[in-house]
């Protein structure tokens, strides 16, 4: 910054660039603001002291602030260009507002909304939902009971999520300041002890719900989930399973395809209805589908992380192929299943079934594809925005399986 000095003219003093002052040198004498990058020049004759003494104070005044605006325009861009970077959706700073308690309430919830990997709560609560409707049989089913018996098996698994997820944030922190500077642990808005507190305090909350209800279908898809969540994550020996890339996309198969699926059925089958335990063709469809969609997510969740894994040490599908082979992988293991898909819709006894699920699985195909063939693989917010648009096509699938007869 050029600095600023203090000079006169005929109507008085004036204010003016270094460089283009009519002061003699020896008139002169160099006023220094505490930050060296700017400096104020009065004269030292005694004439103008008064108004020169009073003319530096207010320029330190306005120095100051100009500096002040400076800095918060700093952390402004460095928090826009990490999110830009990251493919997250901007997020604002919550330093630049007011520290009132409304601005603090809603900071506190956005930290925690990101701590919670939306997408996988959006997920988790869409599966659970769907599969329930798979145990109605008829109209009647649907009463206060099937409401009260699918909100218990929602909020019990909602609260596992928020562990599973939040215990691979705290096993994570470095990696994530590289892959996702955005989540709370990474970028310090959380320490490791609130994190620490949020695990438990969720992990023990799932336990006792589902103790409490007495379900045993419930209550084993949240311990399983439990052990292969943990096993995932956490850094102990023999453990840590999201270093083998084989591994890590089998504990994801195993919850999100077979846990999810099986155990919530049973949870209404068995629990809520009393009914015994029937393995009908929805059922077997449903397990099937997710088992391609989840190695699918298992595979494509690293392609946008590629960078952090290299130095960190994850040996990735993606670090040991590239971006490239493992992305069009996704696209083809999606677009056989929606093909198997089409031919289970087809085979549908029902006219309205074979309609929904042909024609939906048919226009899901060709989205994907479409939106596929668009993506620069080149960039990290083009490939992170696939991956929340695969998830999408997660929460549609799960509207159609409940229509599959």
């Amino acid at each position: 910054m050029d600095a600023l000095l203090l000079g006169s003219s005929t109507g008085g003093l004036s204010l003016f660039i270094s460089g283009k002052s009519s002061w003699r040198s020896k008139d002169l004498k160099a006023v220094h603001f505490p930050s060296s990058a700017i400096r104020v020049q009065v004269p030292t004759n005694k004439s103008y002291n008064l108004i020169g003494n009073f003319y530096t104070q207010r320029i330190q005044h306005c120095a100051r602030g100009i500096l002040e605006t400076s800095t918060v325009f700093q952390k402004s861009n460095t928090k826009f260009l990490v999110n830009a970077t990251s493919g997250h959706p901007l997020e604002s700073e919550p330093k630049a507002y007011p520290n009132t308690p409304w601005n603090s309430a809603k900071n506190a919830l956005d930290a925690f909304y990101r701590f919670s990997r939306p997408h996988t709560v959006i997920g988790t609560a869409l599966s659970i939902i769907s599969v329930s409707l798979l145990a109605v049989e008829k109209l009647s089913d649907i009463s206060p009971l099937f409401f009260t018996g699918v909100l218990e098996a929602v909020v019990a698994a909602l609260f596992m999520n928020i562990y599973i997820v939040g215990l691979n944030q705290l096993s994570d922190v470095e990696i994530d300041k590289v892959n996702k500077p955005y989540l709370p642990l990474a970028s310090g808005e959380y320490s490791a002890l609130t994190g620490i507190m949020i695990v438990t305090s969720f992990s023990i909350m799932s336990f006792w719900l589902g103790w409490i209800i007495g379900s045993w279908p419930l209550f084993w898809a949240l311990f399983v989930s439990f052990v292969l969540g943990t096993a995932y994550s956490i850094n102990l020996p023999l453990l840590r399973w999201k270093r083998f890339a084989l591994v890590a996309a089998m504990c994801i198969l195993a919850v999100r395809a077979v846990i999810v699926q099986l155990a919530f059925y049973l949870h209404i089958q068995t629990h809520v209805f009393s009914r015994p335990a029937v393995i009908s063709k929805p059922l077997i469809f449903a397990t099937a589908f997710m088992s391609f969609f989840s190695v699918v997510i298992a595979l494509f969740k690293d392609i946008p992380d590629i960078e952090g894994d290299k130095i960190f040490g994850i040996k990735s599908y993606t670090v040991r192929l590239g971006q490239e082979k493992v992305f069009w992988t996704c696209i083809s293991l999606l677009e056989m299943a929606y093909g198997i898909s089409i031919l289970v819709g087809a085979t549908s006894p029902y006219t309205w079934s074979k309609v929904i699920t042909v024609l939906g699985h048919s226009v899901l195909a060709s989205i994907l594809w479409i939106h596929a063939k668009s993506v620069d693989l080149k960039s990290k917010a083009a490939i992170t925005s696939c991956y929340m648009f695969i998830w999408k096509l997660f929460y549609a699938e799960y509207f159609l399986i409940p229509l599959i007869r």
